[in-house]
């Protein structure tokens, strides 16, 4: 005990206070240095979290990217057979596939009536009929021009030495256009005669200058457009005073396998003409209408 005692006791409990001290502050230190050193691991985790993440999503697009088309069936790329829609029939359609029919008296007195039903009173109607002693015989489309007119008029001789009347004739042929006319009047030679012939239509020709040709001298054949002839009509450059027979270029077709009656404007025409003096000439009995 006594040499305990002769130790330097105090040096003893202040080494000790101190290290106690020294323990305390280290101890203080650990948990403060702890948490840092767990942060930086699970900063790291969540960063390797995210970018693993990431290159799985990237993977993923790529893959939806390069994944290769699917193989549809054959019988899917087949096309689609589209049904044709039903061509509406023309005029040239219908007459191509069917034989021609000449014309006869009935057809144009149903193209009168036709035209004139929402133009004229029931009564006013009924005076446009024509009876058959109006018509003259119908072209069977084995004639000729001459040789129709010759059936149709076997004393044309004596009738063309009677006619003596400027601004006149004493038969009208109505065809479609110039050209047509131009080869009726060839056709006419056979015919005709001694009788002048003249061209009536719009092409090439002013109306003033058909009106003097007319007043020169006798003509006996007019042949021409329905449109020019009711013009030199209404400018009274040529009267039907004389006018005995009308024929009517009927039957001929055009390119498009149309008749005079089925062009539109033409037509108009060829009614107007008709209400310009013809009608009324064969109720009167004094013209006659043939369909050539």
């Amino acid at each position: 005990m006594g040499d305990d005692l002769g130790d330097q006791w105090w040096e003893h409990e202040g080494n000790s206070d101190a290290s106690e001290v020294e323990e305390e502050k280290q101890e203080e230190k650990q948990p403060t240095e702890k948490p840092k050193t767990k942060s930086k691991p699970e900063k790291r985790k969540a960063v390797t979290e995210k970018t693993v993440k990431a290159k799985k999503k990237k993977q993923s697009e790529q893959k939806e990217c390069v994944t290769p088309p699917k193989k549809e069936p054959e019988d899917a790329k087949s096309p689609k057979v589209k049904r044709k829609r039903k061509k509406k029939k023309t005029i040239t359609d219908v007459l191509s596939s069917s034989e021609p029919k000449p014309g006869c008296p009935a057809d144009l007195q149903s193209l009168v009536t036709q035209y004139f039903s929402d133009k004229r009173s029931v009564i006013e109607q009924e005076e446009l009929k024509l009876h058959d002693s109006c018509f003259l015989s119908s072209n069977d489309l084995t004639h000729s021009l001459s040789s129709y007119l010759k059936q149709v008029c076997p004393k044309w001789a004596k009738i063309q030495k009677q006619h003596t009347e400027k601004s006149s004739v004493v038969l009208l042929i109505v065809c479609s256009s110039a050209l047509r006319t131009i080869e009726l009047i060839k056709q006419l030679t056979t015919f005709k005669g001694e009788a002048k012939a003249i061209k009536l239509f719009a092409k090439h020709i002013k109306v003033e200058e058909q009106v003097k040709l007319l007043q020169k001298g006798v003509t006996h054949i007019g042949v021409g457009t329905p449109g020019r002839i009711s013009a030199l009509i209404e400018k009274d450059g040529l009267n039907l005073q004389a006018l005995r027979y009308v024929v009517l270029d009927w039957n001929w077709r055009d390119q498009k396998l149309r008749r005079m009656v089925d062009i539109p404007e033409i037509k108009l025409d060829f009614m107007k003409l008709l209400e310009s003096g013809i009608l009324s000439g064969c109720k009167e009995d004094k013209v006659k209408i043939g369909l050539f």
